[in-house]
């Protein structure tokens, strides 16, 4: 119970990234869902401290425990996919500039981040953990969500930001490759 938050403490700054990015092409004054967007960010570090024993299906828990994790697992793909979707919606509803890198990186962080979601969908059902478990697909899961999200919103940030902090612009050319 205490290690796994890290791995929530980790992704949310991401996600903060992402959410500010599609605010500001979209130029609305507010994020479309924005009540949403709160209370699935307040979720997400709720739920996140309590999913901490779906690691722990193979180990011979309890029918309830195994129950009770396995569902709150899969509620928090509820609020993630508020998020994804509020995402996609500012996004498509903006007017930004399809050929910029910028659009591209957040529509990647998007699309992997969404990839590992639903791998973790199918892991948070504790008979599929077991059969899964030490196989390709649980490591495929965590880098999915965890270290290709966290490089993208890193890349993410630099490429939106460092203009901004530097007053130097970056090459759109190297961007795009």
């Amino acid at each position: 119970f205490f290690g796994h938050p890290e791995v929530y403490v980790l992704i949310l700054p991401g996600f903060g990234i992402v959410s500010h990015i599609c605010l500001s092409v979209s130029n609305n004054q507010e994020p479309f869902g924005y009540l949403g967007l709160v209370f699935a960010m307040f979720s997400i570090v709720c739920l996140g401290c309590v999913v901490w024993a779906h690691h722990m299906f193979t180990v011979g828990m309890d029918v309830k425990s195994t129950v009770f994790f396995s569902s709150v697992t899969m509620i928090i793909g509820v609020p993630t996919g508020i998020k994804v979707f509020s995402w996609l919606y500012m996004l498509a509803s903006s007017n930004v500039v399809r050929s910029d890198p910028t659009t591209w990186w957040v529509l990647a962080f998007i699309i992997l981040f969404t990839i590992g979601g639903v791998t973790g969908i199918v892991l948070s059902s504790s008979v599929m953990d077991s059969l899964l478990h030490d196989t390709w697909f649980v490591v495929a899961h965590f880098h999915y969500v965890f270290s290709l999200g966290s490089y993208s919103s890193v890349v993410i940030s630099t490429i939106w930001w460092w203009p901004v902090l530097t007053g130097l612009s970056m090459s759109e050319s190297m961007l795009k490759v």
